[in-house]
């Protein structure tokens, strides 16, 4: 395989460093694309930006692969929009207030609110949060706890949800490699087989219910609770909570539970329905087929909910077609970045980025090690930038390729990658998520960021045992042994580092 030797890594480096500098993946893909073209045409600025232009972002559009995913994120983005302003995840969550009669039954509640949103990553924390303040305060529960969870049922359970705006994504930029390498495998049935190696991102999720039941609190988060408890108080006195609780009342009031459990019915319905009569799950589903069941599904779903937001005065029709459509310019911005993802990816592959890679690490690196490395790249990369997607779209193009010709367990270098952008968006302190969480909990950020980051350096070093494990054993059943390490880590920790019952917390 020819390569551009040390050269083809400036391109993907030149993204990395923009993204950790000015927070944008789409001026850091654009750069990376613009310089990389830059270098293959020979240095002329003129060259490059037309070539940028008419030979890697048309084509990325005028594919039909690609044009079909790109109006599956529209009617996506339409449908979540709507979900979000109809109120219905406030009044579901809502519902489930007088089945809480625990500390444990609240956190538990407000888990399972965050994973009934599992359509908008974003709006989890603004949804679930407003709903649950009140009731965290009621039971003596820390802000910074419920900014925990709210948190960590937003972007890791998104990930896991393949037929979302998240899936649909990461299906593109898996796809665009298969392509390049000849490999005739579905994207869908793929990305199925790497839910059980999202170590992270699972690990996230199952974090919660446990701490909840056992009370195995620890580090910061242990001193916040217990600061609730002792001293009622919901602040550190130099706390600077990021909204007031009367700030976000659009998303509580107003609504039925059917505008949301009606329309995810009709989806389900819908998306399976069709998949069925192709031969799903028996036979794999052609990619072209699954794209177009679920932009039916979404569409039917859609339709569904604005019957119900007219049929119950919600909003009137105006105002509902203009909420639709303003979720379907939302994505704008994932369509540009996953079109300079796509881009990105051809050049480095023109300039032979994998193939360099390759060379120097083949004989030197072992191949069950590469998941971990992955993962520790991807977590450093998002960690610094905030962003997951920005880390898929530089690293799926390098990792792919890595994993088939280093041969490497493809799916759990995969997984490497996904968990280690999922780390960043969830745990960063620039991540739009973790900003959110605060916003949603009304929790001080800096207070949010504190506490949080020990759990997600557990589930992260866990998943890196997981990574290790499974570079060896390409099995899924690693799952099972990373869930055994984190019970047996979480109680440990927690006898070590939780502030004793008995210790006073002082709060002026």
């Amino acid at each position: 395989m020819e390569h551009m030797g040390l050269l083809s890594l400036i391109p993907p480096l030149i993204a990395v460093i923009l993204a950790i500098v000015t927070k944008n993946v789409i001026i850091s893909l654009f750069s990376g694309v613009f310089v990389g073209v830059l270098m293959l045409v020979g240095g002329n600025p003129l060259t490059a930006t037309t070539g940028v232009i008419g030979d890697y972002l048309f084509p990325q559009l005028t594919d039909g692969y690609n044009a079909a995913v790109l109006v599956l994120l529209f009617f996506i983005g339409g449908f979540v929009a709507l979900m979000e302003k109809s109120g219905g995840g406030a009044a579901l969550a809502g519902a489930s207030v007088k089945f809480i009669k625990s500390r444990a039954n609240a956190q538990v509640s407000a888990w399972f609110g965050g994973i009934i949103i599992f359509f908008s990553d974003l709006g989890t924390p603004l949804i679930v949060g407003p709903v649950f303040e009140k009731i965290f305060d009621k039971v003596k529960l820390s802000r910074e706890k419920l900014a925990w969870i709210i948190d960590s049922t937003a972007s890791p359970v998104a990930v896991l949800v393949p037929f979302i705006g998240w899936g649909v994504y990461i299906m593109g930029l898996i796809r665009a490699e298969f392509d390049k390498l000849g490999i005739a495998d579905s994207e869908f049935s793929t990305l199925i087989q790497v839910i059980p190696f999202h170590f992270y991102a699972i690990l996230t999720v199952l974090l919660v219910p446990l701490i909840a039941f056992t009370k195995l609190d620890f580090g910061p988060m242990a001193r916040a609770e217990n600061r609730v408890r002792q001293t009622g108080q919901l602040y550190w006195p130099e706390s600077k909570p990021l909204r007031k609780a009367e700030e976000m009342k659009e998303y509580t009031t107003g609504s039925r539970t059917i505008l949301i459990w009606l329309p995810l019915l009709v989806l389900f319905v819908t998306l399976f329905g069709l998949l069925v009569s192709k031969g799903f799950p028996v036979t794999p589903v052609p990619g072209g087929d699954f794209r177009v069941a679920l932009s039916t599904a979404y569409l039917f779903a859609a339709i569904t909910i604005v019957i119900l937001m007219i049929v119950y005065k919600v909003k009137k029709f105006n105002e509902i077609f203009d909420i639709y459509t303003a979720g379907m310019q939302k994505m704008v911005y994932v369509a540009v970045t996953l079109v300079l993802a796509w881009s990105l990816g051809k050049v480095i592959g023109e300039m032979g980025t994998a193939a360099f890679i390759v060379e120097v690490t083949k004989g030197n690196v072992p191949a069950f090690i590469i998941p971990a490395i992955l993962f520790v790249v991807g977590a450093v990369m998002s960690l610094a930038s905030g962003t997951s997607w920005g880390t898929f779209a530089i690293m799926l193009p390098i990792a792919i390729p890595m994993a088939i010709s280093l041969d490497a367990h493809m799916l759990v270098c995969i997984g490497a990658v996904l968990s280690g952008g999922i780390f960043g968006d969830h745990c960063s302190p620039i991540s739009d998520t973790t900003i959110l969480s605060s916003t949603g909990a009304g929790a001080d950020h800096l207070d949010h960021v504190k506490t949080q980051f020990p759990y997600a350096a557990l589930n992260a070093s866990v998943a890196l045992i997981g990574f290790i494990v499974a570079g060896v054993t390409g099995s899924v059943f690693t799952l099972i042994l990373a869930i055994a390490i984190l019970l047996v880590a979480t109680f440990v920790l927690s006898r070590r580092n939780t502030v004793k019952m008995g210790e006073k917390v002082t709060v002026s």
